[in-house]
């Protein structure tokens, strides 16, 4: 299996690629797919879907997610995204939902997510891989340093982003990004669990039309949601 970053982001991270520790990631990497004991998602020629649907100077918003969906046929290398076809996970209907009631839109019937990532929005989840019906399995295994890189480099070399971290982990995850440089838009997680626990948090905060205004200010094209 060839593994490739796509060239726009392989310059910027460049001297994270080139660590032992992204060299060693990929190696696991590899060896899962490649076990016939188990099967991992999302395809291999998706695990950087993200980055080949969204380069780095096109940019505008940053959708940070946990961790690829673990069933069969979901996973598309884009964070709370499925392909065609699929039905819609319970968090991907909470973010529609939102949508449909910021914007006044209809909710969509697919839930590929793809059609964001090319108007600029990188759906990137913290962890690119998993195997089937193991969520985390493949957690603290170099993803997560990689993924703290892209985050960085977004963060300190472009300005006027909006970065959507949802959920504690999220939170964490982008910690370190200057508000006063960027849009950071913070909320609950949009699962069920969380949504159901704090409706008015998740419903009343009217953020998507806050990050297309933000984009207009900034002579940025809204996004299409």
């Amino acid at each position: 299996m060839q593994l490739t970053i796509p060239s726009s982001w392989k310059q910027v991270l460049k001297e994270e690629i080139e660590k032992p520790a992204f060299k060693n990631l990929m190696k696991f990497v590899e060896n899962e797919y490649n076990s016939p004991t188990s099967k991992c998602f999302p395809p291999s020629e998706q695990l950087f879907s993200a980055f080949a649907h969204t380069p780095f100077n096109e940019v505008k918003v940053v959708l940070i997610g946990q961790d690829p969906y673990h069933g069969a046929g979901q996973a598309n290398g884009l964070c709370f995204s499925v392909n065609d076809g699929i039905k819609k996970p319970p968090s991907l209907n909470n973010i529609f939902k939102k949508i449909s009631l910021d914007l006044g839109t209809e909710i969509p019937e697919s839930g590929n997510l793809e059609r964001w990532a090319n108007q600029g929005v990188l759906l990137l989840n913290a962890i690119l891989s998993v195997r089937e019906k193991k969520p985390g399995s493949h957690k603290n295994k170099g993803w997560e340093k990689f993924t703290d890189a892209v985050i960085e480099k977004l963060a300190s070399e472009k300005e006027n982003l909006v970065f959507i971290l949802w959920g504690n982990y999220a939170k964490q995850k982008g910690k370190n990004i200057d508000d006063k440089k960027h849009l950071v838009i913070k909320s609950i997680h949009p699962s069920p669990l969380s949504v159901n626990k704090n409706r008015e948090e998740w419903f009343s905060n009217n953020n998507f039309n806050e990050i297309n205004n933000f984009l207009r200010e900034k002579g940025k094209l809204p996004i299409e949601w």
